[in-house]
């Protein structure tokens, strides 16, 4: 004989289980922040595109911070202006994102003043719970604790194209070129050049490419091909049906997908 009493609880937990994912869903969808509607949070400028999820991090110090076009913040993103709310920063930005910028989840943007702001040019793509910072603790008087000693500032400059693994941290001073990877777990102090690979902590250079005999060391592996334009969803997942059937059908599957994307 069915327990009534249990049937009852299941079918009670999923409704309310549904109604809650609802609810938040909801929640997500009307707290995200955009140029349209900004929440309490008054940015010197939201480029057009551009959303922070929610729920949204610490956010301070809005009025002295660019965001650039098409943006993608992801949720608990702290992004602040000054050491602390309040202050009066002065008329120049203080943290500017470019266009095309991808925050991950949890990630820290932190900067201090004018003198040590924080730029961050376009299409860089940050994983989750990256740091970036213009200003660290000190340690000089050795008689006072760290956390009340005056902080050093510095500022920071992320040039555009670059990719920040998760876990990343970028310190007061960093200024990385275009196109530069971080590892993931990486610590990031002063230069780096353009088109190189920095890892460890302290990170260091561990590949650049050379414009006369390519990426030094070499790559370990072949670049991936791109799919061609106008694939269709059933072609790409015919495609994917391919992979196992060996190099000739597959081979002989991308012909007919680059055929039907006109090339």
């Amino acid at each position: 004989m069915p327990n009534h009493r249990n049937v009852f609880s299941s079918l009670l937990s999923r409704a309310l289980s549904r109604a809650v994912h609802a609810l938040w869903r909801r929640a997500q969808r009307a707290g995200a922040v955009t140029a349209e509607c900004p929440g309490p949070y008054t940015f010197r400028r939201i480029g057009t595109g551009t959303r922070l999820a929610f729920p949204q991090g610490t956010l301070f110090g809005t009025e002295w911070i660019e965001l650039g076009d098409h943006c993608v913040i992801g949720a608990e993103v702290t992004l602040t202006a000054g050491m602390m709310p309040d202050l009066d920063l002065g008329p120049d930005t203080v943290l500017r994102l470019g266009n095309g910028v991808v925050l991950g989840r949890g990630s820290h943007v932190v900067a201090d003043t004018a003198q040590a702001r924080v730029t961050i040019g376009d299409d860089v793509f940050c994983g989750p719970y990256v740091y970036i910072t213009s200003t660290n603790h000190s340690y000089d008087d050795p008689h006072r604790p760290i956390g009340r000693q005056w902080p050093r500032s510095a500022p920071v400059e992320i040039g555009a194209g670059s990719w920040l693994g998760t876990g990343a941290v970028v310190l007061p001073g960093a200024r990385l070129g275009r196109n530069v990877v971080v590892a993931a777990g990486s610590v990031v102090r002063g230069e780096v050049p353009d088109h190189a690979v920095v890892a460890g902590a302290p990170a260091k250079v561990v590949r650049r490419w050379d414009p006369e005999g390519g990426w030094r060391p070499p790559l370990r592996t072949p670049p991936p091909v791109p799919l061609p334009e106008g694939i269709t969803p059933g072609q790409l997942l015919a495609l994917a049906e391919l992979d196992a059937a060996g190099p000739a059908a597959s081979g002989g599957e991308a012909g007919r997908l680059d055929t039907a994307a006109g090339r």
